[in-house]
């Protein structure tokens, strides 16, 4: 195949895929742009970002805030009624003052997209928001509220805004350094809504 063939098969492809109206080609785009972006783009950014995950959308309102501040610092947290946010997190020595001071302080919502970087568990403080695995398919990112070390490896215990609790079967009462992805540094609102959307449309179209 000489040069000139290669050319005429490169410009018939551009044409197709940039220039025709038909349906294939839209669907071709839409392919290509998926596969450069996993494989190409979202390599690249985890790179410079050094985390494996550096774009997340949130899936699920663990971290939303209702109303102002104030309101959700004195709602009931714990599952029996029995305390407010203020009291729950007054056990692990956070006031209503160090809060504040946090980043995302009040919180974000299921739809957002957070871009994290990897952060080595030193720069990790209480009040962060992180990423890590657990049991489940997806990671899940919730608050630090507790940072100890033992035998010279840090472990967090974390909490969702939302939430009574640090759950134990999300296994965030003790997770250790290699478990955490990253650091939440940047927050997109509602673009996250695309991939939940996605996934949903994916779930109801596969054969079953």
């Amino acid at each position: 195949m000489d040069k000139k063939e290669i050319k005429r098969i490169l410009k018939s492809i551009w044409h197709f895929l940039w220039e025709s109206n038909s349906i294939w080609s839209w669907i071709a785009c839409i392919i290509l742009s998926f596969i450069l972006i996993k494989f190409v783009v979202y390599p690249v950014i985890g790179l410079i970002l050094s985390t494996s995950h550096p774009v997340v959308a949130v899936v699920s309102g663990s971290m939303e805030h209702e109303g102002s501040f104030d309101e959700w610092w004195n709602s009931v947290a714990c599952e029996d009624g029995g305390c407010t946010q203020a009291k729950y997190y007054a056990k692990f020595n956070i006031k209503k003052e160090d809060f504040l001071k946090f980043r995302y302080k009040d919180g974000f919502n299921k739809g957002d997209i957070m871009i994290l970087v990897g952060a080595n568990p030193e720069k990790i403080s209480i009040g962060d928001v992180i990423v890590f695995r657990n049991r489940r398919p997806d990671p899940i990112i919730h608050r630090v509220v507790k940072k100890w070390e033992k035998d010279n490896e840090a472990y967090f215990q974390t909490k969702g805004d939302h939430n009574s609790h640090s759950y134990a079967e999300f296994e965030e009462t003790s997770i250790s350094q290699d478990r955490v992805i990253g650091k939440a540094v940047i927050r997109v609102p509602y673009l996250g809504w695309i991939k939940i959307a996605a996934v949903k449309l994916w779930l109801i179209i596969q054969p079953r």
